[in-house]
C-alpha cells in the first residue's frame, strides 16, 4: 500500500478555493473513476483500491491518498499528476 500526502498553499477566497478543489475532484473522478463527496470543507473520494480526502484550510489545501496494491505501482506518476493539477488550480494558473 502506498500513501501520498500533498500540501498546496493558496491565496484564494473560501469560495474560490472550494471551486478549485472541485476542479481537482472532477479531474480525479474522470481519470481514476473515483466517487467524490463533500463533507463540510473536506472532499472524500474513493473507489476500489483508492481512498482519500482533500481538506480545504484558510491558506492551504491538503490531500491524503491511500493506494491499494495495484495502484501503488503507479504512485509516483499519480502523485506527480495530482501535484501538477493542484499547483495549477490553487496557484492561479488554471
Amino acid at each position: 500500500m502506498a500513501d501520498i500526502h500533498i500540501v498546496q498553499e493558496h491565496h484564494l477566497t473560501p469560495k474560490k478555493a472550494h471551486e478549485a478543489a472541485q476542479k481537482v475532484a472532477d479531474k480525479l473522478a474522470e481519470e481514476y473513476d473515483l466517487t467524490c463527496t463533500w463533507e463540510g470543507n473536506v472532499l472524500h473520494f474513493e473507489r476500489s483500491g483508492v481512498s482519500g480526502s482533500l481538506t480545504l484550510e484558510k491558506k492551504r489545501v491538503e490531500m491524503d491518498l491511500k493506494l491499494g496494491f495495484l495502484f501503488s505501482a503507479f504512485s509516483a506518476k499519480i502523485e506527480s499528476k495530482i501535484t501538477e493539477s493542484m499547483q495549477k488550480v490553487f496557484g492561479g494558473t488554471a
